[in-house]
């Protein structure tokens, strides 16, 4: 299966709304994707918990509820499991993009997945770095379709 590592922003738009695109492939592409993230994705959810509950009208309930559904697909990943020369080239890459994707891109490379994010100004930075394993949603999603058609 396709290894696909999650980065906060697209668990941001599934907790707003697990009825969108994204929300979809988290919740029912398991059978399709295996996805991954850092376990610094529970750090940042929790860090704008507030922010999420009040932009997505969210109780304290439903968010956790809808935490655990869009992130029981997830497998989260330790940070000490990346090997510290994998993490210093994802250093590099990021330093001048968004240092605290770096994490994202040293999952990326050291399972040798593909990052999906929605971070326009970090897939530009990666792209223009050679970076290439990246993916969009509406990709991802078209992938998804096709895959979920064939079963």
């Amino acid at each position: 299966m396709t290894k696909i590592i999650v980065d906060t922003n697209i668990i941001f738009s599934a907790l707003l709304n697990i009825n969108s695109r994204i929300g979809q492939i988290l919740i029912n592409g398991k059978n399709h994707f295996d996805f991954y993230s850092p376990a610094y994705v529970r750090f940042e959810i929790f860090k704008h918990k507030e922010k999420i509950k009040f932009i997505g009208k969210l109780t304290d309930d439903e968010f956790l509820e809808t935490y655990s559904l869009v992130l029981k697909n997830i497998i989260i990943l330790n940070h000490s499991i990346i090997p510290t020369e994998i993490y210093r080239n994802a250093e590099l890459l990021c330093q001048v993009i968004d240092i605290d994707d770096t994490i994202f891109v040293a999952v990326s490379d050291f399972i040798k997945g593909t990052l999906w994010t929605g971070d326009n100004k970090l897939i530009n930075g990666l792209t223009k770095k050679g970076f290439k394993k990246l993916i969009r949603t509406n990709v991802l999603y078209q992938d998804f379709l096709t895959k979920e058609r064939l079963k």
